[in-house]
């Protein structure tokens, strides 16, 4: 009986940072996904104002979104952890985005 507790003593704390490090391995993984998407979401602006299909203020306003999904991404990160729910929602402010990417893009307007 006492064995059966000083295992189940040992192997407590043991599996605890078994699972925690599971879950700290897969944060980086997570943040890296939502950098892509952002990379990916400037290249579409940059490429939208070299071809023309962006005005100026559509770039502005574009980049104006883009930097405030950036200080989403610094504040979630500031206390050390990335929970699901700020992760959720900067995903959904990234979605929004590129839903308005490619409108501005689409639209008749075009520089001159």
């Amino acid at each position: 009986m006492m064995v059966k507790k000083t295992f189940a003593a040992v192997m407590a704390p043991v599996l605890l940072l078994a699972l925690a490090g599971a879950a700290l391995a897969q944060w980086p993984a997570r943040a890296a996904h939502i950098r892509h998407h952002q990379a990916e979401q400037q290249r579409r602006i940059y490429q939208g104002i070299r071809s023309g299909e962006l005005t100026r203020g559509e770039a502005g306003c574009l980049e104006w979104e883009q930097r405030g999904i950036w200080l989403d991404r610094r504040e979630a990160r500031a206390d050390g952890t990335f929970s699901g729910a700020e992760r959720a929602e900067i995903r959904q402010d990234q979605r929004q985005a590129s839903r308005h990417i490619y409108r501005a893009k689409h639209n008749c307007r075009d520089r001159d």
